[in-house]
């Protein structure tokens, strides 16, 4: 008899996928991307075994008749225990879940956990395999650094990893047989990192030439240099100390391809907080490498079915694995994806092995879940060959959650020294201040920005400013090409010394090159604030600039427990410290920051449920994927129609359909709002739906000066708003 893994409709058995080329090919390929960390026959052990419930009887007749339903992946998972024990069971997680899931260890009671799988007896008959696929009688022992502490954890990641071998092998075997000329695409050669490397050399002598010699620019040539020289170390944890506007972004990136060339590294994935910048970093790195190599992958990149003929390309192929040499992510789809227990995002963890991982503002590790962020990090550097590099103007203090084995190295040579040399502020603080006091201050200055926490408070202070040439309100209400559009006529006006004065969210300080004489920003984390600094005398061209720091009368956003925490460490370095943006300082407050909220850096307890079965190797992994959501990336994009551009690929949408290309080409017209938000606008007819998107249909909800209104007194959500 033959045994099939795959069927076509209305094609004749010939045609079909057999069983053992199927396992054979997944085991192959689970193999090799097992090798990168020394779990090549665990992962091909893996891909032997994942299907073999397709030989009963009863699943070759569903193929026949999809009615007839079949677990088939409890099997392979029975059988790795049975064979390889403790190794089968690491197995067997991935088997069970290459589908549904990685599922919880749970016990025999519970439904759908693997011990009720394992000890299952209904299932069909299997045997068959027996005659066609030969396991291998053992595997070899695990080389796995493991620390007594976090032994769970460092096992839990491995089965994640085993899984994330088979899981994209699986994928990438099925897509050849069904969809030859998607796999086709996934063959396309992408240029060597060495060569990578030649193209940003290329770049940055470019901009060298062109660069006036200035203190700043000699410090940004300083800082690249250290990175240079850097790279040749060993792969490990490094962490990258340079002042906002001391060009970290394109030196670390320097760092990152010679450090991969040298080492035989294999990607680059460069790390950002926030989707608001994340397309004009990767734009960044397109202009310096090249647009062929360069992947964009984050929260509002595609959520939508598509068709037309731009449905497949290599780029949105490499979403699904990350399988290209540079991938631009946000925290949110880096570390979910860590935690993760689903096959969609787990297929991609493989390629985080022996690569160089640029996390930018490190600052902004979610502190609810940075021990188990820094865990991770900590393991992809001890078992996974990778290097890890935490880029911050103001480094969080980790010394006392990354394990104590694991040493870092800081690539500047000498951050208090280059601190200093860039120093070109003055930190004064005013106290309490109202709003009228506020923007009386503005006024005095013709040059001025002030950056607060929340939407509502920013749109206040415009509205007591007042609309005249010259003044302008930022957030993120507006789309990201109204926004680009009000920074360019910001920028000329700077340039060309005319009256210029701004009122913006956080938003402002988050990668938004600007060069004012005067900042205020409304008390904050000093990591904040020293964002805002970053706007001030950027280029250094002023003997000094200065920063002052207000705090609202009126409390804007000091309703929200995590601004009061930041506020007041912030407020007690203010007052006590010399200078509140040194390095002394900066650790300083994170040293508080973390010591107030120590029960809570591992808010749900992960790192503990992982260890309190380790022994059993009885691991939460569903459980574990639910709890593990980074706050605050969970929105909703609205197409904004308002520029002739926008229509045109509406109208394109409406007479063709969707397509990826299209979708794309939407992004700088939509804004991100929260889900009530979203319904909201739907209840009030102020937002219509085609082809999966949301448009906004009541025009007048769009104001020229704030961008989308859709709850302006924020009542819903306090002040937690704060881009």
């Amino acid at each position: 008899m033959s045994y099939w893994a795959h069927s076509l409709d209305g094609e004749p058995r010939e045609k079909w996928q057999s069983l053992k080329a199927h396992l054979q090919a997944v085991s192959r390929l689970a193999g090799e991307f097992g090798e990168d960390f020394g779990v090549r026959r665990l992962a091909e052990a893996a891909g032997l075994c994942h299907d073999i419930g397709k030989y009963s009887d009863e699943f070759q007749r569903h193929l026949d008749d999809p009615r007839i339903r079949v677990d088939h992946s409890t099997a392979g998972a029975q059988v790795t225990v049975r064979k390889y024990r403790a190794l089968g069971r690491l197995i067997a997680y991935a088997i069970a879940g290459h589908h549904r899931g990685l599922p919880d260890g749970g016990d025999i009671a519970r439904e759908g956990s693997l011990e009720s799988r394992l000890a299952s007896r209904s299932l069909c008959d299997y045997s068959a395999y027996e005659k066609e696929i030969s396991l291998p009688a053992t595997i070899p022992p695990l080389n796995l650094s493991l620390q007594r502490e976090r032994c769970g954890f460092a096992v839990s990641f491995l089965t994640r990893m085993v899984y994330s071998c088979l899981v994209d092998a699986d994928f990438l075997d099925t897509e050849r047989f069904y969809s030859p000329e998607k796999a086709e695409l996934r063959t396309q050669t992408f240029p060597s990192l060495a060569e990578l490397e030649q193209r940003l050399a290329k770049r940055l002598a470019t901009l060298s030439r062109s660069a006036p010699p200035t203190l700043v620019n000699q410090k940004r040539a300083q800082v690249l240099e250290n990175c240079m020289s850097a790279s040749r170390r060993p792969p490990g944890l490094f962490t990258l100390t340079v002042p906002t506007g001391g060009g970290k972004t394109l030196s670390s990136l320097a760092f990152a391809l010679r450090h991969a060339c040298h080492h035989g590294l294999k990607r680059i994935f460069y790390i950002i907080p926030f989707t608001s910048i994340i397309e004009q970093n990767a734009r960044v790195f397109r202009e310096a490498v090249g647009p062929d190599v360069v992947l964009e992958h984050h929260s509002n990149a595609i959520h939508h079915p598509v068709t037309g003929d731009d449905e497949h390309d290599s780029s949105t192929l490499a979403e699904e694995n990350w399988d290209m040499p540079l991938v631009v992510t946000t925290n949110v789809q880096f570390f979910e994806s860590l935690f993760s227990n689903r096959s969609s995002r787990c297929r991609r963890l493989h390629n985080l092995a022996r690569s160089v991982i640029i996390l930018d503002e490190a600052q902004m590790l979610p502190v609810e879940l940075l021990q188990p962020c820094v865990a991770a990090l900590a393991e992809l550097v001890r078992n996974y060959g990778s290097t890890v590099v935490l880029c911050s103007a103001t480094q969080p203090a980790l010394s006392g959650i990354l394990p104590n084995d694991l040493s870092v190295t800081e690539i500047t040579r000498d951050p208090v020294g280059l601190y200093k040399a860039l120093k070109r502020v003055r930190v004064k603080s005013a106290g309490s201040m109202g709003d009228d006091e506020v923007v009386e201050e503005m006024l005095k200055h013709p040059q001025c920005l002030c950056i607060v926490n929340t939407r509502g408070h920013a749109r206040k202070l415009y509205r007591l400013l007042g609309a005249e040439e010259g003044h302008y309100h930022l957030s993120a209400a507006m789309y990201p090409v109204h926004r680009l559009q009000r920074l360019s006529e910001i920028r000329a006006r700077l340039a060309d010394g005319e009256k210029v004065r701004v009122v913006s969210t956080q938003l402002i300080e988050a990668g938004v090159d600007v060069d004012f004489p005067k900042v205020m920003r409304s008390i904050a984390g000093i990591d904040s604030i020293a964002q805002a600094a970053g706007r001030c005398n950027r280029e250094g061209k002023r003997a000094s600039g200065e920063v002052i720091v207000f705090s609202p009368k009126d409390g804007h956003g000091m309703n929200h427990v995590w601004f009061r925490r930041t506020a007041s460490i912030a407020a007690k370095i203010l007052e006590d410290a010399d200078d509140p943006l040194d390095l002394r300082s900066v650790e300083r407050y994170f040293r508080d920051l973390y010591f107030y909220e120590q029960d809570s850096l591992d808010a749900h307890g992960i790192l503990q449920k992982l260890e309190q079965l380790a022994a059993k190797l009885n691991f939460p992994f569903e459980e574990i994927a639910s709890l593990f959501k980074v706050i605050g990336d969970e929105t909703v994009g609205v197409v904004i129609p308002k520029e002739e551009k926008c229509a045109e690929i509406l109208k394109a949408v409406e007479s063709e359909g969707i397509s990826r290309g299209r979708a794309r080409a939407l992004q700088p017209y939509t804004v991100s709002v929260r889900p009530w938000e979203c319904q909201k606008l739907v209840s009030a007819y102020a937002v219509r739906e085609m082809a999966g998107l949301r448009i906004l249909a009541d025009l007048s909800l769009y104001d020229h000066n704030f961008g989308l209104l859709v709850d302006d007194s924020e009542q819903r959500r306090g002040d937690a708003w704060i881009i």
